[in-house]
């Protein structure tokens, strides 16, 4: 045990979870990989949990980090930021939200908070309607919407939370449906629900399911959701702290998989924009960001120094298609690890789109989560000089694999066939 780990131990919570038997200090990264305290080089398949999106020490983002830092770091938004307003402007536009405002904000979790500031006030209701298998931040408001209870440390909560099915389409009541049958069953259930309860504020949803383990419903699913919220005047918030910026690859937000009736009223984002500095943020038509009645600012969300950041990171990311890069190299990794999935028993399913990627597994011959053998392949990847992730609302036995999205194919190969050798270690 090394005296870093100690003095963790001696300092921090219980409950901030460690990777590895024996914890790992990153000390430095560039391009897809990181170095240890003790030198070892890894790929690093996991991003720090997606947020070093494009990768790791990329020039642009660093030189624009240190050129801001030599002129002022902060201001707050009590006083005009150009950086903020430039890339408020920007992501405006990318949003398909019309007539779209930007809140900035230093997390995913206080950008969800945000939007259900916003979408209860708008409302006039604290009813929420969210996803079973869901995570949407750590805070006391995200916590009462979280539909996982690996990450849902408390039933307290200020909002009265409801739980659709369908954001898991391989398990549950409705798993062995065809695509079109599987969306109107959970169309009749939402329906069903809401004949049974107060008009609620909102509809959150993750168009893919992250801590959930990477799973998601039949494309079209939300779209059909809406038409039904839209009847009513509920409105549909689209969580897009992991799926946002074109990691799926088919499209640059997740909700354009689910588009039929329009874009969602309230969008949130984090993680990738800045590359690993602490952005978050929400996009809301006007009318609804503009709904509430007293003063609020942001201390340090739209500081100057990580809109630097996420001005370069989005600027490199769009100019040299990082969406398309993930559709293709993500497209040969998923069925190269479907391929070494089909000889292991004990892989129940490798799912995902672009670089967004969940190997579930199972104790052999069962349907039955193995949260031992996720565990285990973790620890082998790392030995092999890999870096995943893990997740999942069963016990958490899927693999998160979600590289930079700078990720060429021969990394892909490499970090493919380092996980095929941890797989088999395991089985």
């Amino acid at each position: 045990m090394n005296d870093l780990y100690d003095r963790h131990r001696g300092v921090l919570p219980d409950w901030l979870a460690l990777y590895y038997e024996d914890p790992l200090e990153i000390t430095h990264g560039e391009g897809r990989h990181v170095w240890d305290a003790r030198g070892n080089r890894y790929l690093d398949f996991f991003g720090g949990i997606l947020t070093t999106m494009t990768a790791h020490a990329l020039p642009e983002v660093t030189k624009a980090v240190s050129e801001q830092a030599g002129r002022v770091l902060h201001t707050s938004t009590l006083y005009l930021n150009r950086p903020m307003v430039e890339l408020a402007e920007r992501i405006a536009r990318l949003s398909g939200i019309p007539d779209a405002r930007v809140f900035f904000t230093t997390s995913g979790t206080e950008a969800n908070d945000t939007a259900l500031l916003l979408a209860t006030t708008y409302r006039q209701s604290n009813t929420v309607l969210a996803m079973r298998n869901s995570y949407h931040g750590r805070s006391f408001g995200a916590v009462g919407i979280t539909g996982n209870r690996g990450w849902s440390p408390t039933s307290l909560s200020p909002l009265q939370t409801l739980y659709v099915h369908g954001g898991v389409r391989t398990r549950g009541p409705y798993a062995e449906l065809d695509d079109a049958d599987f969306i109107e069953a959970c169309v009749d259930d939402l329906e069903d629900l809401l004949g049974q309860t107060r008009p609620p504020a909102a509809l959150i949803a993750e168009p893919v399911q992250g801590v959930g383990g990477f799973t998601a419903p039949p494309d079209g699913l939300y779209a059909a959701f809406r038409e039904v919220l839209a009847d009513r005047g509920i409105l549909w918030i689209s969580d897009e702290v992991q799926t946002g910026w074109g990691r799926t690859g088919d499209h640059f937000w997740g909700w354009q998989a689910h588009g039929r009736s329009g874009p969602p009223d309230i969008l949130t984002f984090a993680k990738g924009i800045g590359n690993g500095m602490s952005v978050g943020g929400v996009v809301a038509r006007a009318d609804i960001m503009n709904c509430l009645d007293a003063n609020s600012i942001s201390t340090f969300g739209g500081t100057q120094i990580t809109m630097a950041a996420g001005l370069a990171n989005l600027t490199y990311l769009l100019e040299h298609d990082l969406q398309g890069n993930a559709r293709r190299v993500g497209g040969l990794l998923i069925e190269r690890l479907r391929s070494v999935a089909a000889r292991l028993p004990g892989v129940r399913e490798v799912r995902g789109r672009g670089l967004m990627i969940g190997v579930e597994l199972v104790k052999p011959g069962t349907d039955e989560a193995d949260p031992q053998a996720a565990a285990a392949v973790l620890e082998a990847a790392r030995a092999g000089g890999l870096l995943i992730g893990k997740g999942g609302g069963h016990n958490t036995s899927v693999l998160r694999i979600a590289p930079p999205l700078t990720l060429t194919v021969a990394e892909a190969e490499e970090g493919a066939a380092i996980l095929e050798r941890a797989l088999r270690s395991v089985q």
